[in-house]
């Protein structure tokens, strides 16, 4: 596998937002003309996150301050394909979200029965949450195991919240471990990427076959896993998360289709070349 640039465009492009588009409160190079120019060529964009402590309204405030003004609707994370999901198939359950207040406020605008009372607790939702503590492990743990009458999912499946700088933060996953350490319950779903209920939040709205659009982030386990498991073309972006090395070392199915060291080189070389574009541009 070599660095690649796509040789055509596709129906609709999906972005990962940190790692990809920006890292922390920089645009990364690029980023704001490819948006540009893949929307002056009529092509939809949607921008995903996996991170369930902010609303769609945070993000979209975000790219509008960051140069790159995006209509709500094109925007979507954790907290709403959770909410999406849970009024799709459980929209009766009492829920126990071990989350921050954007997923419990948009609970409580779905219509969706919050509870601590163990003895209620349909459901526990493990997410990432920078105020966990063993009340809430006991809560869960109560619910699920003592009770036996909750199950578990979680908003999303990642290890660690990177910080500009290398630096990071312990995100869902270490909630989620413990709550299966102490309980011996297994995770009954996941509302983020890779899995396929964050591409149906991406492309609801869309008439586009997913086969003929295009997955971009900057990390293999999620951005690329989602596109794997359903059958995408996927860019892996050298700006965050992943690396090259990484990259070769998976089997070839489970590989990007392309790698890039900059976004905007997901615009084919002969238009770039077209439009006099060049890296200097805008580094």
């Amino acid at each position: 596998m070599i660095l690649s640039s796509p040789e055509k465009l596709y129906d609709a492009y999906i972005f990962d937002q940190d790692g990809t588009l920006y890292l922390g409160d920089h645009l990364l190079p690029g980023a704001k003309r490819l948006i540009e120019g893949l929307r002056s060529l009529g092509k939809p964009v949607r921008f995903l996150s996996n991170n369930p402590t902010k609303d769609p309204d945070d993000y979209k405030e975000k790219l509008d301050r960051l140069g790159i003004p995006t209509p709500l609707d094109e925007i979507a994370n954790t907290v709403v394909t959770t909410t999406r999901w849970l009024k799709m198939h459980y929209p009766n359950a009492t829920v126990y979200p071990i989350s921050e207040e954007p997923l419990k406020k948009a609970l409580r605008e779905a219509g969706i029965k919050m509870s601590e009372n163990p003895e209620e607790i349909d459901i526990v939702i493990a997410s990432y949450d920078r105020t966990f503590e063993y009340r809430k492990l006991q809560i869960a743990f109560d619910a699920i195991w003592f009770h036996k009458r909750a199950f578990l999912i979680t908003t999303n499946p990642d290890k660690f919240c990177p910080f500009p700088g290398g630096r990071g933060e312990p995100d869902a996953a270490g909630i989620v471990a413990a709550i299966e350490a102490t309980t011996g319950t297994k995770l009954k779903a996941n509302m983020g990427k890779p899995e396929p209920a964050m591409l149906e939040a991406a492309l609801g709205d869309l008439d586009v076959d997913p086969r003929n659009c295009m997955m971009v982030g900057d990390r293999l386990s999620t951005d690329i896993g989602m596109a794997v498991n359903t059958g995408m073309a996927s860019t892996l972006v050298l700006t965050g998360d992943s690396t090259l090395e990484e990259a070769q070392a998976l089997d070839e199915k489970h590989q990007p289709t392309y790698v890039l060291n900059r976004v905007d080189h997901l615009i084919p070389e002969s238009i770039r070349s077209d439009w006099g574009w060049t890296d200097e541009d805008e580094d």
